[in-house]
């Protein structure tokens, strides 16, 4: 029988579970009806903003757009983070802190690097027109906009659209002066958004008059001066308040393109956009026509630069870098300094005019436009540095980038190693026969094969299988451990092809290289400077002319290889830099597809390397190192060697060659056979050839007598 008060329990929790159920069930639809009226409530609110047709388009494109927008602030506020930190430290750019006076071996001034700077002289002070003739050109709305002018970046965009060069750009001079002032130059679009924010802060932080000073002050106008106040004395010898409105035009016209329009580098171009100045001031309506016809009628004349430009350019700006070095080195505190250089101004130009000239004969022919040569004594001083065929049009000094490719000019490490580690001679033989090393097999030029030759004969043939023999001897580590210890200062891997000069130098340490031949194997880096002093005459830096140096090679292998090389002039591929008169000696260098072509070697006075090749590294049309780069070499080298003593090459036994002249005797027929006495000068056996072929040609075709040939021993004499 079941227990009463068990079932009446029972029965009390299982109406307790209904009654909790049913709370639950009746809650549950309660929530549900409310969320359906609290939706059909938001329907009836939300339908109010409903619209179709061409309304809802609009709608949806102002929708879109204000979320383009919204991810547009949020990446512009990233970017302007960098603008941020660099008003966060309060410190603008500085120009370069140095000045430097360079003087030439003989103590003649030569150019100088550095600053020019003054912004002593209050924008209250400075002319009218310069003030007018630079916001006109630059930024005609400078006093209205606030740091960024839409208007002229709209009108700059459509003008460079329409393939319009123009006058004004689309950067206002608050944007210009905060890439002078905060920036780099390099032209990117996050430099300018960066550049637009620094604008706004510096219009938010300075007036416009604090702006527009700082910016007469702090821009660059070529030829080494910031700012318009050293700009005016250095281009007009005049102080700023004093200038003309013809040379404010001018002055304005360099803010934007300083070394294309400097007057010194190019006075049509300079006076061209000044003109285009003059009409700015009459477009912006700040002068009439009639104002400034005279300043188109007498244009500004800069004061006469022809020391600055005829400066070794290259030279100098190489000089100013290893100026720098040694000043910060000695932590001096004074920033203007007077530098003594090794430049010789006569063979300077002697290595321009060869260089120039050169590349002109042959660019169309060889497809080449540009060159570089380093010329040193064989002690290393540098005498003259080509970087290029035009400093005005390029400053990218060729000279002493490592960049390029030697070819066959390397292979004087490959040899002198094999010199001094397997103690070979000139005359030993070797087989040019195929080599390979894993699956590259290199080929010689002419795809063909000599047999057994001699050494010296495989390096004046430039032959390729020779050295990658003597590279797999000695191993090729070993060979460019020795490149670099000779003068090769850039690294660069060592690979299979490496005897075959795959490796990246600079001309100028290519001469230092040959330069250890030239002095007897001993370390020969090349250098510039000799002495520094400050303005004041306190002394900085002198250069010790007995400082020990180290020897590379051994005398056996200096000899070994000057015979070599001389082998090449005399009888390889070096024909074309045979210099009359002179010890010459050298190796040429082409590599593959013809993109670089060299030729470097030395006498008993001088070394040298030229390079020829193109900026872009396109091929040149079949160009190899014993054409035009021996060419340059055999020119310069005749020019420099002029009227001076010819020194003799350690292991070269040099006759001075024998001048043929005919006789004067009455008969004709006997021709003497005299060798150049030392007292006569390799130019004047030069003119002393010419004439006696003159006379003999004259003579055999009848058209002289041989009483009209009774001066020549006269000529002679006086020779």
């Amino acid at each position: 029988m079941q227990d009463p008060f068990y079932t009446k329990e029972k029965r009390k929790k299982t109406s307790s579970m209904l009654a909790a159920d049913a709370w639950l069930d009746s809650s549950l639809y309660e929530f549900g009806q409310s969320l359906g009226r609290g939706w059909t409530r938001f329907q009836d609110f939300m339908s109010i903003f409903h619209v179709s047709g061409f309304k809802r388009l609009f709608v949806e494109i102002v929708s879109d757009g204000l979320s383009f927008f919204a991810i547009g602030c949020v990446l512009m506020v990233a970017l302007a983070v960098p603008a941020f930190d660099a008003t966060a430290t309060g410190e603008f750019n500085k120009a370069e802190d140095y000045s430097v006076v360079f003087l030439d071996r003989y103590g003649a001034e030569i150019g100088r690097r550095g600053i020019r700077s003054d912004d002593s002289v209050a924008l209250a002070d400075m002319p009218d027109y310069l003030i007018k003739s630079t916001l006109a050109t630059e930024d005609r709305r400078f006093y209205d906009h606030f740091g960024i002018d839409v208007v002229g970046t709209l009108r700059a965009i459509v003008s460079n659209a329409g393939g319009d060069s123009g006058t004004q750009g689309g950067s206002s001079i608050t944007q210009q002066l905060a890439k002078n002032l905060f920036l780099s130059s390099e032209r990117t679009i996050e430099r300018k958004v960066i550049e637009a924010f620094l604008a706004v802060w510096l219009e938010w932080h300075y007036s416009k008059d604090e702006i527009l000073k700082l910016y007469f002050d702090n821009a660059y106008m070529g030829g080494g001066n910031f700012g318009v106040v050293a700009a005016s004395d250095y281009y007009f010898g005049k102080k700023v308040q004093d200038i003309s409105l013809a040379e404010a035009a001018m002055l304005s016209g360099l803010f934007k393109a300083p070394t294309r329009y400097a007057p010194h580098v190019d006075l049509a171009a300079a006076r061209g956009r000044a003109n285009l100045v003059l009409s700015n001031l009459v477009a912006a309506g700040f002068l009439t026509e009639g104002q400034v016809t005279a300043a188109r009628r007498h244009p500004a004349t800069p004061i006469d630069r022809v020391a600055d430009a005829n400066s070794p350019n290259y030279f100098l700006d190489w000089a100013f870098v290893e100026a720098k070095k040694l000043i910060e080195a000695r932590n001096h505190t004074t920033n203007n300094f007077v530098v003594r250089t090794t430049i010789d101004t006569t063979l300077q130009k002697y290595a321009e005019e060869a260089v120039i000239s050169t590349v002109r004969e042959g660019a169309e022919q060889y497809d080449v436009e540009q060159a570089a040569m380093v010329v040193t004594d064989t002690k290393g001083a540098i005498r003259a540095m080509v970087g290029g065929t035009d400093y005005g049009k390029s400053q990218f000094n060729r000279a002493i980038v490592s960049t390029r490719q030697p070819g066959s000019a390397y292979k004087i490490f490959v040899y002198s190693e094999a010199f001094e580690q397997l103690g070979l001679t000139p005359s030993d033989m070797i087989t040019d026969r195929p080599v390979c090393i894993g699956d590259w097999c290199p080929q010689n030029y002419g795809r063909s094969y000599k047999g057994t030759v001699t050494l010296a004969s495989a390096f004046s043939q430039s032959l390729n299988t020779v050295p990658v023999t003597l590279s797999i001897k000695t191993g090729r580590d070993t060979i460019a451990a020795l490149s670099h210890r000779m003068g090769l200062q850039a690294d660069y891997p060592v690979t299979r092809s490496l005897a075959l000069g795959v490796a990246s130098v600079s001309v100028l340490d290519m001469t230092s290289s040959y330069a250890v031949l030239a002095n007897d194997g001993y370390k020969t880096p090349a250098f510039g400077i000799t002495r520094m002093t400050t303005l004041s005459g306190d002394p900085v830096f002198d250069l010790d002319p007995d400082a020990p140096r180290e020897r590379i090679l051994s005398e056996t292998t200096v000899a070994n290889m000057n015979y070599m090389l001389r082998g090449v002039v005399t009888g390889g591929t070096g024909r074309r830099a045979q210099v009359p008169g002179v010890p010459a000696l050298g190796k040429s260098g082409t590599t593959s597809s013809y993109r670089d072509a060299w030729f470097c070697g030395f006498t008993g006075n001088y070394v040298a390397a030229v390079w020829f090749g193109n900026d872009d590294y396109h091929p040149t049309n079949n160009l190899t190192g014993g054409n035009l780069p021996a060419m340059a070499w055999q020119k310069f080298m005749a020019y420099a060697h002029t009227n001076i003593d010819i020194k003799p090459v350690f292991g070269v036994d040099f006759v001075p060659e024998q001048t043929i002249i005919a006789d004067a005797d009455a008969d004709g027929t006997d021709t003497d056979i005299l060798e150049r006495p030392p007292s006569l000068t390799p130019e004047a056996a030069r003119k002393l050839v010419i004439l006696a072929n003159m006379f003999k040609a004259e003579r055999e075709t009848g058209s002289i007598t041989t009483e009209a040939s009774a001066p020549l021993p006269a000529a002679v004499e006086e020779l």
